[in-house]
C-alpha cells in the first residue's frame, strides 16, 4: 500500500441533514436511477438534465427546468435510439466557432463513444451516432482551447476485471474544431505502466482552466485504490502534459466536477473515496484555491452535501451549476434511505453562508 495514502485535516461542514436544500427530481421504487449530468443555459434559468435508467443504462432520460432547478418537466421526447445507450450520458453546452450554441450528449457502449446533438437550444435532438472516439466512460467536461477548438479527455479500459480493481486504464484526448460536432484523431496522453504510478488505474478525467487561463488542470479518479486521486497539467493547450502526481486526501474521490465561484475559489464535487475519511462514500464538495491543488495543499474546507446510505458508491456523479446569486446547484444520484434504490436529487448551497461555519470549526479544532 502506498505510504502516501491518508485522510485530511481541513474541516468538513455537514449540510447533509438540511433537507430544505434538497430537491428530489426522480424516484421510482425498485428502479436504479443514476449518473445525472446538467447544463445551465445562457438565460441562467433553464437547466437540462440527462440520466440513465439503471447503472449506466440502458436508456437515457432528458428533463428540463425553467426555474434554475426548483421544478422539473416530465421526461422530454428524444430520438428512439436513446433507449439503446449503455453507459453514463454526459451533457455539454458548447459555443461553435460561428458563435452558435450547441448541446451535445456524450455516451458510450462497447468501447465506442457516441453523441447526440441539439442545435436549437434543446428543442430537438439528433439520434446517437458514433463520433470516432473510443472509451469506457464518456467525458464529463469539454473546454474551449485556442484556435476556436474544444478539448475532451476520457478513459479507455484494457481488460475486463473491473470488479477486482485490476483494470488497466489509460487516458486519451481529442480535439474538435467545429464546436464538438466532429472530433480529430484521438491521442494517448497517460499510460501509468513503468511510471511512479505503475499499478494505478487513472479514470474519469475532468479538466478545468487556471484562473489566468494559461494552464489546464486534469483531475483523475484512481480506480485501483492504491493511490490517492491524481492530477496533471498542460501549459500548451493540451499538446503536452506533466507527469501525473497524487492529490491530497481531501481531493481523493470519484468523478470530480469543478466549477469556479464568483470570488475565484474552486468548488469541486465528487464521491469521497479518501482512504481515511468519516464521509467516505458520501457526496462531498471541496472548497479552495486553484493554487492549493497545484501546490499539493489540502484546500480550505470540505462540505458533506449528501449522506449516502449505500456501501461506498451510488453517488457523486453530478452536474454542478452556478447561478447569478452565487448559489450552486449540485445534481447527483444517491441512496438517502437504507434499503431504497438510488434516486436523482439536487442540493443547493452558497459559499457565503457556509464560510463562517468552516472558520468556526477550524478555530475550535485549533483550540
Amino acid at each position: 500500500m502506498n505510504k502516501k495514502l491518508r485522510g485530511y485535516t481541513i474541516p468538513t461542514v455537514d449540510l447533509s441533514g438540511e433537507v430544505d436544500r434538497q430537491i428530489i427530481i426522480d424516484q421510482i421504487p425498485g428502479q436504479y436511477l443514476g449518473h445525472p449530468s446538467t447544463v445551465l443555459m445562457s438565460d441562467n434559468e433553464t437547466i437540462f438534465l440527462v440520466y440513465p435508467l439503471g447503472h449506466g443504462g440502458p436508456s437515457t432520460v432528458l428533463r428540463k427546468s425553467l426555474d434554475a432547478g426548483v421544478t422539473w418537466s416530465d421526461r422530454l421526447a428524444v430520438p428512439d435510439n436513446w433507449v439503446e445507450t449503455k453507459n453514463c450520458p454526459y451533457l455539454h453546452r458548447l459555443i461553435a466557432p460561428n458563435g452558435g450554441e450547441q448541446l451535445i450528449v456524450l455516451s458510450s457502449g462497447g468501447g465506442i463513444m457516441s453523441q447526440s446533438v441539439s442545435l436549437d437550444s434543446g428543442q430537438t435532438w439528433s439520434p446517437f451516432q458514433a463520433n470516432g472516439l473510443h472509451c469506457q466512460d464518456a467525458a464529463n467536461k469539454i473546454i474551449p482551447i485556442s484556435g476556436n477548438r474544444h478539448l475532451v479527455l476520457y478513459n479507455q479500459f484494457y481488460d475486463t476485471s473491473f470488479q477486482t480493481h485490476q483494470t488497466h486504464i489509460w487516458i486519451w484526448q481529442a480535439v474538435s474544431s467545429d464546436g464538438g460536432l466532429t472530433w480529430d484523431h484521438e491521442r494517448l496522453i497517460f499510460d501509468p505502466r513503468g511510471t511512479e504510478l505503475d499499478g494505478s488505474a487513472p479514470d474519469e478525467p475532468s479538466i478545468v482552466r487556471s484562473p489566468n487561463g494559461e494552464q489546464i488542470l486534469c483531475l483523475m479518479r484512481e480506480n485501483a485504490r492504491k493511490f490517492n486521486s491524481l492530477m496533471m497539467v498542460s501549459d500548451d493547450e493540451g499538446e503536452t502534459w506533466s507527469n501525473p502526481v497524487e492529490l491530497p486526501g481531501s481531493l481523493t474521490g470519484d468523478r470530480h466536477m469543478p466549477q469556479y465561484a464568483d470570488d475565484g475559489r474552486l468548488v469541486i464535487t465528487f464521491r469521497d473515496m479518501a482512504h481515511q475519511s468519516l464521509t467516505r462514500g458520501d457526496f462531498v464538495a471541496w472548497i479552495g484555491e486553484y493554487d492549493d491543488i497545484i501546490s499539493g495543499h489540502e484546500g480550505q474546507y470540505r462540505v458533506r452535501l449528501l449522506d449516502n446510505k449505500s456501501d461506498p458508491g451510488d453517488t457523486g456523479y453530478s452536474g454542478l451549476e452556478l447561478l447569478p446569486d452565487g448559489t450552486f446547484v449540485a445534481t447527483t444520484y444517491c441512496v438517502i434511505e437504507v434499503g431504497q434504490s438510488p434516486l436523482v436529487i439536487s442540493t443547493r448551497f452558497n459559499l457565503s453562508e457556509i464560510d463562517g461555519r468552516a472558520v468556526s470549526m477550524n478555530s475550535s479544532s485549533m483550540g
